[in-house]
């Protein structure tokens, strides 16, 4: 049986060979803490899922949903986001459901990219750019994050030529995989970029809520006239617990939302209701305070875990957001090497930043989402399997 040619251009996607790696070396019998995944072990709010439980009974939510979402759940969309940016939208032509933001970003990509045009991707960054420009056809062109910038891109690096070509610009902030935030003054730029040159921004602000000393992380629609040029794809899998719940929002530009509605109303039928509903109530006021004790756990664990490999002599920057530490492999060892031997010598698996682009080769990510204990006991295990290689 022979597959299509597009999948020979794909790598392993990083977290499902993570995955399989990980469940060979437990199957050795090996205690393995998986610092890999940003996947929240605490619950979800405990009202988010008597909420769920109360929808899911009502029967007029057992049939087809909104293909572009509840009203409900879009109202509520756009509450929070007037609440926590100022940005005003229009939940009937502006806001969109997603089943889950990543669902969303590898659709819009289909929707505004084919064979001939460029997509302009972040490197390092979430694989999911990368991977769904390459399954449409399009070019992905890598636009370097270095440390000497503060992982922001120098949009003015990208050659002209490249950029009339390029349909969309991908931006995330804060971002994934190396913790970096963006200022508003920053995304006033890239907006000012994408009008210039016709592009469509599609910022991935799925760690909005995730920042630390004291950082509030904007909004790329704050900027004045954004939503001419700009969607913004968000989640409520980080801030409320909710990864497995497989729910997303993308808000912005009444075009593109457009445009990506004819993907999905091909592809798929839209996000349970009762999910969307269950949503509604995350979203609300009442769970401001949630969202802002994760992110005192989070910043605790970063600064638990920069202070504990800095003693060890590791050279560590604090992440300023999302819940991650991009970390600079030591000695000559690539960033897949280190990995796998921090894995089969320590038993702790970690993201080989090489797996996020070609900029990411000499670092590793960890993730702190695995309980206290975990974490420090992962610490203490890379402190000494880093002295031994």
């Amino acid at each position: 049986m022979r597959t299509a040619k597009r999948l020979h251009a794909l790598p392993p996607y990083l977290f499902a060979a993570l995955d399989r790696k990980v469940a060979e070396v437990r199957a050795a019998g090996v205690d393995v803490i998986n610092l890999g995944i940003g996947d929240p072990t605490e619950p979800t709010p405990d009202k988010v899922v008597k909420s769920l439980q109360a929808h899911a009974a009502n029967p007029s939510y057992h049939r087809y949903p909104s293909y572009i979402g509840a009203l409900q759940f879009r109202t509520a969309v756009a509450s929070y986001y007037y609440r926590r940016f100022g940005v005003a939208v229009d939940p009937e032509s502006e806001v969109m459901a997603l089943i889950g933001s990543k669902e969303g970003i590898g659709h819009i990509i289909w929707a505004f990219a084919e064979p001939g045009d460029v997509v302009l991707v972040p490197d390092p960054a979430y694989p999911v750019y990368r991977a769904h420009t390459v399954l449409a056809g399009a070019e992905p062109y890598p636009v370097r994050l270095v440390p000497e910038r503060g992982f922001l891109p120098d949009l003015n690096n990208i050659p002209p030529a490249v950029a009339r070509r390029a349909k969309i610009l991908f931006l995330n902030y804060p971002n994934n995989p190396t913790g970096a935030v963006a200022e508003k003054s920053f995304f006033r730029e890239a907006v000012e970029f994408c009008r210039q040159y016709d592009i469509l921004l599609c910022h991935d602000a799925a760690y909005a809520e995730i920042t630390y000393d004291g950082f509030v992380a904007p909004s790329a629609l704050e900027v004045e006239g954004a939503i001419d040029v700009a969607v913004e794809f968000n989640s409520l899998s980080k801030p409320y617990n909710m990864t497995g719940w497989r729910l997303g929002m993308a808000v912005g530009n009444r075009h593109a939302l457009n445009a990506l509605g004819q993907i999905k109303t091909n592809t798929d039928s839209g996000q349970f209701t009762a999910i969307q509903m269950a949503g509604v109530d995350a979203l609300g006021p009442e769970h401001d305070g949630f969202v802002a004790e994760r992110r005192r756990l989070y910043q605790d664990r970063r600064d638990r875990v920069v202070a504990a490999l800095r003693k060890a002599g590791w050279e560590v920057t604090p992440p300023k957001g999302a819940f991650y530490v991009w970390l600079r492999v030591p000695g000559p060892w690539t960033a897949e090497e280190f990995a796998l031997r921090l894995l089969e010598r320590a038993g702790v698996a970690v993201s080989p930043g090489s797996g996020f682009g070609e900029a990411g080769e000499g670092y590793v990510r960890l993730s702190l989402t695995v309980p206290d204990a975990r974490l420090d006991e992962a610490c203490r295990r890379i402190v000494e399997a880093g002295q031994q290689l």
